[in-house]
């Protein structure tokens, strides 16, 4: 495996068949040449249709489970686009500069827009946990390792997340 998603995050993920590749592709996603985009319901509106976080990524120190936005750590990055916007909700498109833990979870919550359905970093008593948080690792872009050629790999939304956006129309 060479990379992982968040347990309870839906989608795409690289698998190697060899360890040639499997250090290539390592690689890519290391020099940030690998395009990583989710998509994401968040809680309420983000202020502008389309930004970018920046910040400093650490443990948190009020529970060890989670990470935190802190003064210390490492850089984390993330570009945010608002593909529509519901009543309550937000679908956003988020790309991953960096690629640190739960970035995404906690850029959404430092930005006071937690994910729906996020046990962790969302809304505590929320009736949308039961099927997991709506947050789907969606397309990546990325070269083949041994011949160069750019590769585009994107996966349909879960069944629960579509019947969930189909709902706010």
């Amino acid at each position: 495996i060479v990379h992982r998603l968040d347990k309870d995050t839906s989608g795409l993920i690289v698998i190697a068949k060899n360890d040639f590749a499997h250090v290539q592709l390592s690689k890519q996603i290391a020099s940030k040449e690998c395009r990583r985009i989710y998509r994401a319901v968040v809680e309420g509106h983000l202020k502008e249709d389309s930004g970018e976080v920046i910040t400093y990524i650490d443990r948190s120190k009020k529970n060890r489970l989670k990470m935190a936005v802190s003064d210390t750590g490492k850089i984390a990055h993330t570009l945010y686009r608002v593909i529509e916007r519901y009543n309550k909700f937000d679908y956003v498109e988020f790309e991953l500069k960096t690629g640190r833990t739960h970035q995404i979870r906690v850029h959404c919550e430092h930005l006071h827009h937690p994910i729906v359905g996020d046990k962790l970093y969302g809304a505590k008593n929320e009736k949308y946990h039961k099927l997991g948080q709506y947050l789907h690792a969606y397309k990546l872009i990325l070269k083949h390792p041994t011949t160069g050629e750019q590769m585009e790999f994107n996966s349909s939304l879960p069944k629960y997340f579509q019947d969930f956006l189909d709902k706010q129309k």
